[in-house]
């Protein structure tokens, strides 16, 4: 069964990038796009992600605030933060935040993936 991952972000091409990426590997599907944080909120009441991967800086909501009420609607889905800002994003933010991981967008591609079969691993088996 494929893990459903929500894409957050407010760059098109981005968004864009990374449907291909995850629908281009067998374990992921994508069940949805937004552009901001509200819009994350709003899809994820609807469409129940399995995994969310957003963006820190969007316009209308921010990663951050979006991350914290995502974590209070779906404790168990866990939220990864893309973001070419990562390095501002303290690990301890990032938990307080509900948070599970933070990859930079300035490194390999690679490590998006790892990171999201990590998460989804992890999920399955509790």
């Amino acid at each position: 069964m494929a893990g459903a991952v929500l894409i957050v972000d407010d760059n098109a091409l981005m968004r864009r990038t990374l449907r291909n990426l995850f629908m281009s590997q067998p374990d992921f599907d994508v069940c949805g796009e937004a552009e901001n944080g509200k819009q994350a909120i709003d899809k994820a009441r609807i469409l129940y992600p399995d995994l969310v991967v957003m963006d820190i800086s969007m316009p209308v909501m921010n990663g951050i605030d979006a991350a914290r009420t995502l974590k209070r609607l779906l404790p168990t889905v866990p939220i990864i933060i893309f973001s070419a800002y990562s390095n501002c994003l303290s690990e301890r933010e990032a938990q307080s935040a509900g948070i599970s991981a933070v990859v930079s967008k300035s490194g390999l591609i690679a490590a998006l993936l790892d990171e999201a079969r990590t998460l989804l691993c992890r999920q399955i088996a509790a």
